[in-house]
């Protein structure tokens, strides 16, 4: 996506947001909806220009909708992205002027939270906007979805363990995270519980002291570049994407990459690169689709259940192995028999040529 006269010219529609009062800037993707409304949390992230941030939400909304076909969801794939800094620039009033833009797509894309984002804001945004999800308990939402996404991580590493060693037991295996905030945390709790051996790292060294004072046998490296050198058997990248480039992929000792990131290619030939060292990559939208499991069960009539979606986020597991064993006998990387799934199923199951309206 290096050429911007290129952008979005696979998705169904793209919106610009821009209200002055608030000081809002957002983009609003829409790559599918074949299957149902498009499905996708909000960015809040200062990005260096609009560009860049155009890029991004491009790359996530194509993500999202590959990412809730494989996890068997009758919903399509969206993004959005708010410019600027969440620490300094979220207001209430720039959260609703969001809200009021996101309901002129009239349930066409579903909002929730994402990098920057939290259940608190949905609540804000969900004052203006009738179609958000991942919202606070105390609103009828199921809270921090982070708690199964990082099981349905769990659930997808010991998949690519079970491919790669005939065993999906992790106890012994030297695991790195990089990124121990929202996911990581949680994911390095299940890696522990199950007598994994635990090495993290994290630009925010009071996240790292905070983990380590729960669980005392988790060893710390200083940077990711220490943490990808280091002798490990799984790297799980669990802090923003491009976490795999021509550099890291050669440094890389870990037998398995599986983490919670988005878009961890930095780009498309990095899959087999990554494929041509004799690593196994599980597929970043297939491994860590357990939030969007869950913000989509708040959508149940019924109401949200735990119990139901971690029944549903187990299935992980499943369809983790069989995308990395259909890769070895198609002959193709993980990545491009992830997508094969994907589309296939987009295809099989989606109104073909049609696209969502409420």
């Amino acid at each position: 996506m290096s050429d911007p006269s290129s952008f979005g010219t696979h998705h169904e529609q793209v919106v610009f947001c821009h209200d002055e009062a608030s000081g809002l800037r957002a983009i609003i993707a829409l790559y599918s909806t074949a299957l149902g409304p498009a499905l996708g949390g909000t960015r809040f992230y200062p990005y260096a220009s609009e560009t860049e941030a155009l890029a991004d939400v491009l790359n996530l909304s194509q993500g999202m909708a590959y990412k809730n076909a494989l996890a068997g969801l009758d919903l399509g794939g969206g993004k959005a992205v708010i410019i600027g800094d969440p620490r300094t620039d979220k207001s209430e009033a720039l959260l609703r002027a969001y809200g009021r833009f996101v309901q002129t797509l009239h349930g066409r894309y579903l909002t929730a939270c994402d990098v920057g984002t939290y259940s608190t804001d949905m609540d804000v945004v969900a004052r203006e906007c009738d179609f958000v999800t991942g919202r606070t308990v105390e609103h009828g939402g199921a809270g921090d979805s982070s708690v199964l996404t990082a099981f349905g991580v769990h659930q997808g590493m010991r998949a690519a363990a079970q491919f790669t060693w005939g065993d999906a037991s992790l106890a012994g295996r030297r695991v790195g995270i990089a990124g121990v905030g929202k996911v990581g945390r949680h994911l390095a709790r299940h890696l522990v519980e199950e007598d994994a051996r635990v090495v993290v790292t994290d630009i925010d060294a009071e996240a790292v002291s905070r983990l380590v004072d729960q669980y005392p046998s988790i060893e710390t490296v200083g940077s990711t570049e220490e943490l990808i050198a280091a002798d490990l058997d799984v790297y799980a990248p669990c802090a923003l994407g491009g976490a795999l480039d021509e550099h890291s992929v050669e440094a890389l000792t870990a037998r398995i990459v599986a983490g919670a990131a988005n878009n961890q290619l930095a780009h498309e030939g990095i899959g087999k690169l990554v494929a041509d060292r004799g690593i196994v990559y599980a597929p970043d939208y297939c491994v860590n689709s357990g939030g969007v499991i869950q913000v989509a069960d708040e959508l149940d009539p019924r109401g949200f259940s735990f119990d139901r979606t971690k029944a549903r986020a187990t299935g992980i597991f499943d369809t983790t192995l069989a995308v990395l064993e259909r890769a070895a006998s198609d002959g193709v990387t993980t990545v491009e028999a992830a997508d094969r799934q994907a589309e296939q199923r987009i295809r099989e199951i989606g109104r073909l040529g049609q696209i969502h309206l409420p």
